[in-house]
């Protein structure tokens, strides 16, 4: 047994295999993510990477390999509610309030009414949304839908926490002021964070490692060490380390492609 967070070994996704319209989504995937890592997966359009994410999720299941989540199936750690996911769009409930967006999965979990309405409040402070809670979601800007779908996903306290370009609709000023929250948010928690997106930028600024993959069949062609200093600030993308990093992703992203073709 090891202390992983996720482990993945020979992993392989075809869709539709043996039929005349077979793809190969994923190739000889291997990766370990340690706890409390905040790892970015980034790649071009089609590359598998929100593939990847959803089997580690157990929204997708896999053709062959081994995917262990906290040393069990993705499917157990599932089941035991091991991780929260949020996606591009914050799939809110128009007709629940904000509050009561946050407190569906302690609803499902049947969570004492006190521990319910206390963990709510926790959260809504964490996202500094505690003066929304009684708005509905068609009252908020889109940045602040999407805190209170982070809020939701950790409303429970899972160990992991995937993400699947939550930013991505979001006007650049948004996104990075929600970048700084949700990196205040995962030092807080001490949540292993799998983030998709298509930012390169996003992908140095947030993460501890960048996992780089290639044209479909999607594989790992460079997984690389954020090494600047946290916590991060404004200040952080003004830092010669972060443009040298910048462009280190950059390369290795063209040097992908290359090798696809």
């Amino acid at each position: 047994m090891t202390n992983l967070a996720v482990s993945i070994k020979s992993l392989h996704k075809i869709f539709n295999q043996g039929s005349n319209n077979q793809v190969h989504a994923l190739k000889d995937i291997d990766l370990d993510i340690a706890p409390n890592e905040f790892v970015s997966l980034i790649g071009p359009s089609g590359c598998g990477k929100s593939t990847l994410l959803r089997v580690v999720g157990d929204l997708v299941s896999s053709s062959s390999g081994q995917v262990l989540v906290n040393n069990k199936s993705a499917h157990q750690a599932r089941l035991d509610r091991d991780y929260g996911m949020v996606f591009q769009s914050a799939t809110l409930y128009d007709w629940r309030t904000v509050a009561k967006n946050v407190q569906l999965p302690l609803e499902l979990m049947n969570y004492a009414k006190d521990k319910k309405e206390a963990r709510t409040r926790e959260m809504l402070k964490l996202v500094e949304l505690q003066d929304f809670h009684n708005h509905y979601p068609w009252q908020l800007s889109g940045g602040m839908q999407q805190r209170v779908s982070i809020a939701r996903a950790l409303a429970f306290e899972p160990s992991i926490l995937l993400m699947d370009e939550p930013f991505g609709a979001l006007d650049e000023m948004t996104r990075e002021r929600l970048n700084l929250e949700l990196l205040s948010i995962w030092e807080k928690t001490k949540t292993t964070v799998i983030f998709v997106t298509h930012s390169i930028t996003e992908a140095v600024f947030l993460s501890t490692r960048v996992i780089v993959m290639s044209a479909r069949p999607g594989r790992i062609t460079q997984d690389i060490t954020i090494d600047l200093p946290q916590p991060r600030n404004t200040d952080t993308r003004e830092n010669v380390r972060f443009f040298q990093l910048e462009t280190q992703v950059r390369e290795a992203l063209r040097e992908s492609e290359r090798m696809s073709v």
